[in-house]
């Protein structure tokens, strides 16, 4: 049973300087579903004024990390979880200005792996976070995905925070 974790999801990501830098707050992480959204900063926009693809790829992970603490039934899985992104892509689809709001859920085959590593059954797990971002008026501006390798490491820092 999963439950609510965007306080445990705000603790651990919005202090992560490039997190900070780029604004970006956690409005929700709760069963294997994550928002976050970020006001375009303008240090981080490009020549035509469009959050620079470094914030956008910012935002993918932000709620790709979001949405794995949201599969957590309880704060203490998240313990000495350490986990790297292996690959990301990004789609660009529309100028990305203003507010944003990027959504992420945890598709059904990462909510297994993630569940055998939170569990303990395993020590590490590779997969694969799909996310989606929109601008004020909903419309979609970028799609991303990110590969992640999580490993389970006793003693070390949440998120190398």
């Amino acid at each position: 049973m999963a439950m609510d974790m965007t306080a445990l999801a705000r603790t651990l990501l919005e202090p992560i300087p490039a997190h900070r830098t780029a604004g970006i707050e956690v409005f929700r992480a709760a069963d294997g579903t994550a928002e976050v959204a970020l006001e375009t900063p303008k240090e981080l926009t490009n020549v035509i004024g469009s959050l620079h693809s470094s914030g956008l790829i910012a935002l993918i992970d932000a709620v790709g990390l979001a949405a794995i603490i949201a599969t957590s039934e309880r704060s203490e899985e998240m313990e000495d979880l350490v986990p790297q992104g292996a690959a990301a892509s990004l789609e660009f689809l529309a100028p990305a200005r203003g507010r944003l709001l990027a959504t992420c859920r945890v598709g059904d085959e990462a909510h297994h792996t993630l569940r055998r590593l939170l569990s303990g059954e395993t020590d590490r797990a590779r997969l694969i976070t799909r996310a989606g971002v929109t601008d004020t008026e909903g419309t979609p501006v970028c799609r991303g995905s990110f590969d992640w390798s999580i490993r389970r490491m006793p003693g070390s820092a949440p998120y190398g925070v």
